[in-house]
């Protein structure tokens, strides 16, 4: 295959992850259906955390998805894990509709934890082509990708309201069917891209100019999907009907790189062949000396490109794979060992998890603070995720070499303080205090869900990355447990009779441990930063 044909594959390739990836976040749709499930099977508020937890508990799993992308075709570990949301999203509609009566409690649990894992195998999939297919560019191409996850909720909410404008009561059903069959669909036209493609050796040329593409793009589709989520609580704003095509045709935009490749590629082959036809013979001489040059060049590209990694070696145990510093190439034994993984791990649940289980529990928020806009809070959460995620690929391709450039750690300090601060805004009871907190968990919480894809990479490798990085999101089942399962006591302690709770009494001593905690996880970060300061130096 030809370099230009490769490229061109390449970009259709992420083309075709940033669709997964758009619709892959099923389980952040879960607040916005939340309400009506726990009044359709009668379940309490302490039942619907624990199925909050269910689905993140499907993360616990994740690792089989990594050992399945070593042993198994992308494609089939794609459709394996569309597969499973079918399963676990479909039979749970069922159910909801009566067409299987009677569920038990365990039954839909267990359902959403095969729902939660399903996630997994799309997110792996996601990852492997990324690193695999943008070896020069692997965090940016994660990063830029990963950002349209944060899209999910609103693409799948604006579905459901124009499919169901009329009929509020049917949105937990519609929810589930989408999420059951939006995947699968998805899944099965983009499969055969997602592969692994020759790209050579060298780093291809003309590279930047798509991702610059990329980036305009991607910020055009963030600014719009901001600008309808927030107008959508306001008295003037697009339909839902509206809201879906326009994100439709957002996401068909960057088909335009692939195309545009595939045509470079046509016109190069057709002036190649009439540069053939006028050229005539080389004397032996020029060829001679031709190849002499080349080799030369050859050979001090080669010498460069040894010196380059020597210096890195000898500086301190800093290994370079295709540009990429990385500390150390370990596996899930020898990660868990590590000081730093812990600290990592500790700082990734007293921030980003935390702003999680928040954003997943929105509902039950927004309902015990008397506001009816669930749907608009998750489309804003959402529309600000995205931005978080996509901050963290621009900074990192456009200021990666620069002095004023933090490290990773260091961000990760810039990131966790801003959520201890807004829980403890989340005490006023004022309608516009949980807008902007929502807005400002949406955005933090998505950066530390990108970066953390590049700091697994740099502090533990690339060649165990799809084990090692499931094991570091299994802190999100966890989080998702403890902090979930404990503020749905305090919420059924400070509620009625009925398990129902009206009230900034509900969440405040909730708001106050999980500002405390990110607090902690602060500090911790700014720990992590100080021991790794001397490796991410050595590699700017």
């Amino acid at each position: 295959m030809s370099s230009s044909s490769s490229k061109a594959f390449q970009w259709l390739s992420l083309v075709g992850i940033i669709w997964l990836q758009s619709i892959n976040g099923t389980n952040t749709t879960f607040p916005a259906y939340s309400s009506q499930l726990k009044n359709t099977l009668f379940l309490s508020q302490l039942q619907i955390n624990n199925l909050v937890f269910a689905s993140d508990a499907g993360k616990l799993f994740g690792w089989f998805s990594g050992i399945a992308a070593i042993y198994l075709p992308l494609w089939l570990v794609l459709i394996i894990g569309s597969l499973l949301g079918l399963i676990g999203y479909g039979v749970q509609f069922l159910f909801v509709t009566n067409q299987i009566s009677s569920p038990a409690y365990w039954q839909i649990f267990l359902l959403t934890m095969v729902a939660g894992n399903s996630v997994c195998w799309i997110n792996t999939v996601c990852y492997v082509v990324c690193i695999r297919n943008f070896p020069f560019h692997q965090q940016v191409a994660v990063g830029l990708t990963t950002s349209y996850q944060g899209l999910s909720a609103k693409i799948y909410t604006d579905i459901v309201g124009a499919a169901f404008s009329s009929s509020p009561h049917k949105r937990a059903k519609a929810y589930l069917l989408l999420n059951s069959l939006l995947p699968l669909l998805v899944s099965v036209v983009v499969a055969p891209f997602v592969r692994d493609i020759d790209v050579g050796r060298g780093e291809p040329r003309n590279m930047a100019a798509g991702f610059k593409l990329m980036f305009v793009v991607t910020i055009a589709t963030g600014i719009y999907a901001v600008i309808t989520s927030l107008g959508s609580m306001s008295s003037i704003h697009l339909s839902p009907l509206q809201g879906v095509i326009g994100t439709v045709l957002f996401l068909l935009i960057p088909l335009v790189i692939p195309i545009v490749e595939k045509i470079g590629e046509k016109l190069s082959r057709r002036w190649s062949l009439d540069r053939e036809n006028r050229v005539h013979d080389f004397s032996i001489e020029d060829q001679k000396g031709l190849e002499s040059i080349e080799s030369g060049v050859v050979k001090e590209e080669e010498e460069e490109e040894h010196s380059t990694v020597q210096v890195h070696n000898e500086v301190g145990e800093v290994q370079v794979h295709h540009g990429i510093g990385v500390r150390e190439e370990i596996g899930v034994k020898l990660m868990v060992k590590r000081i730093d993984f812990w600290l990592y791990f500790l700082v990734y649940i007293f921030s980003a998890t935390i702003g999680l289980v928040f954003l997943n529990t929105l509902g039950q928020i927004a309902e015990s603070r008397g506001s009816s806009k669930t749907s608009s809070l998750v489309s804003l959460s959402s529309s600000f995720g995205f931005f978080g995620r996509l901050m963290t690929s621009l900074l990192d391709y456009f200021f990666s070499r620069s002095k004023y450039m933090i490290s990773r750690p260091a961000f990760l300090v810039t990131l966790a303080a801003p959520i201890a601060g807004v829980f403890f805004l989340l005490l006023n009871p004022a309608n516009v205090s949980l807008i902007i907190s929502t807005a400002i968990i949406g955005v933090c919480t998505g950066a530390i869900t990108s970066i953390a894809v590049s700091i697994t990479t740099e502090l533990f490798g690339t060649k165990n990355f799809s084990i090692n990085h499931n094991v570091v999101v299994v802190n999100i089942s966890i989080g998702s447990f403890l902090f979930g399962y404990s503020s749905a006591l305090i919420y059924r302690k400070e509620g009625n009779e009925d398990g129902s709770c009206l009230g900034m009494a509900c969440y405040r001593s909730s708001f106050i441990i999980w500002g405390s905690l990110c607090m902690l996880g602060t500090t911790l970060a700014f720990v992590l930063y100080a021991r790794t300061r001397k490796f991410y130096s050595k590699i700017s």
